[in-house]
């Protein structure tokens, strides 16, 4: 059994449209809140904090409403296509709201900008978890976590075609002395990608055809099926892998408390207490970036050889370490030794990628196949739950307690996801060793 690349990369698609929004809306909409719309940064943190409140109630409705949907094109299609339609029109709409406050500032024109930004993110929303669930609805169980490398992947080049984009288009040279900096270019660019991203799917991806499929591959295993099917033929979970499910959950919530505090609160944290500038923080960020796309796939790999769980765990006691060593890095050690944080970082990245790409498959292969999308919906409210709530909690432990704070919150976090993982007792693929000349492939069973 191996892994169909073709199927997974095309299913990936929709991920790296997705991310690429993503990139652009964590980038420019603080930028036009503060710039054009002169909102403070309270006003600007509670805006940007939206998308996470409502994914908490939506992804897991869109998750489970497409369980249930049947039609000619599949169950997740549908919401993808109407989705990804709906977010093109809406995209395109922001800019020019943006610009034509700049030119004639008027309370309609911010209120409007404000509801479409919700409408977007609603329909934003209407996708996602379908669109992560699509890969598990294609994909046999043990070969899930190596699909989910591919999914990271897709997603980290949809990131990577905006910051490039964005790199070329507005460099600090161009937009240094504007009073107003036009986006509509950089919206355009990203409609385009998730228009040409979705036209391809709908032509390529055979979703009923390959569920279908994949279903038939899974009733030929059915010691894979962890639930509990009652006279209604509805899929229960039995209390022993329900008790898996909610350690896993409060697994994902925990290391999302530990990665989101850095991520939102580390550029702060270098200008306060280490005398850095924002050049330092960005070049350990994206020493994270790469460390965690060189492990994506060696993440998967690594799973189908040792399990999945211990996977996590090695990738969440990693993170503790790295996090404990970071603190005294910063706060003891002399400025000399603050090269050995791009290492810190790196394997920070390497860290996540052991964690990311093999979590999502676990709380899949827990469930039947009918509920992929309402157990993704799971998923993510866990992680949006913590990147809610995190950045609140360590921003006021830093304002009242101290800087140096930061590293030990994230540390503290990242080692309880670990304590919480090894509780998780299913989810995980059976690892059979390879024999004879398959010793030479690269297989999951």
């Amino acid at each position: 059994m191996k892994l169909n690349y073709k199927r997974t990369f095309l299913s990936g698609l929709a991920f790296l449209a997705i991310t690429a929004f993503w990139q652009m809306y964590d980038n420019v909409l603080p930028l036009i809140l503060g710039n054009t719309f002169h909102l403070n940064e309270s006003v600007t943190g509670a805006i940007m904090a939206s998308d996470n409140i409502l994914a908490l109630f939506l992804l897991p409705l869109f998750g489970k409403l497409s369980d249930g949907t049947k039609t000619r094109i599949g169950k997740r299609m549908p919401y993808i296509l109407f989705g990804t339609g709906v977010s093109i029109i809406l995209t395109n709409l922001l800019p020019v709201w943006d610009n034509s406050y700049a030119r004639s500032p008027s309370q309609f024109k911010l209120v409007s900008f404000i509801i479409t930004l919700g409408l977007l993110l609603i329909a934003m929303s209407v996708f996602r978890s379908p669109s992560v669930a699509l890969m598990p609805d294609i994909t046999p169980k043990p070969l899930r976590s190596r699909g989910n490398a591919i999914i990271n992947l897709m997603g980290a080049l949809g990131g990577i075609l905006y910051l490039i984009f964005s790199a070329l288009m507005y460099p600090e040279s161009k937009t240094k002395e504007l009073d107003h900096v036009n986006y509509q270019p950089l919206f355009i660019f990203i409609a385009a990608l998730m228009f040409l991203a979705i036209g391809i799917m709908l032509l390529t991806v055979k979703e009923p055809k390959w569920s279908k499929e994949n279903e038939l591959i899974e009733k030929e295993h059915p010691e894979w099926d962890l639930t509990e099917h009652g006279k209604d033929d509805h899929a229960r979970l039995p209390a022993a892998v329900r008790k898996s499910m909610l350690f896993l959950l409060a697994s994902v919530a925990l290391w999302y408390f530990a990665y989101n505090s850095l991520t939102t609160w580390f550029t702060s944290y270098c200008s306060n207490l280490m005398g850095k500038n924002l050049g330092f923080a960005s070049t350990c960020f994206l020493i994270t970036n790469i460390g965690a796309i060189i492990f994506f796939i060696p993440a998967g790999i690594l799973a189908s050889r040792i399990g999945r769980r211990k996977t996590i765990l090695i990738g969440t006691l990693s993170f503790s370490l790295c996090f404990v060593f970071a603190y005294f890095v910063t706060t003891q050690a002399g400025s000399s030794a603050l090269f050995t944080m791009y290492i810190d970082f790196f394997i920070v990245g390497a860290a996540w990628a052991l964690i990311n790409v093999n979590s999502l498959p676990m709380c899949v292969e827990m469930c039947s196949g009918a509920d992929t999308g309402k157990f993704t919906g799971y998923y993510y409210t866990a992680s949006m739950s913590a990147q809610v709530v995190t950045p609140v909690l360590a921003g006021a432990l830093l304002k009242n307690v101290d800087y140096r704070i930061l590293f030990p919150y994230a540390a503290f976090f990242a080692f309880l996801s670990f304590i919480t993982m090894l509780f998780v007792k299913h989810g995980d693929n059976r690892v059979v060793p390879a024999k004879g000349l398959d010793a030479f492939e690269e297989m999951d069973i």
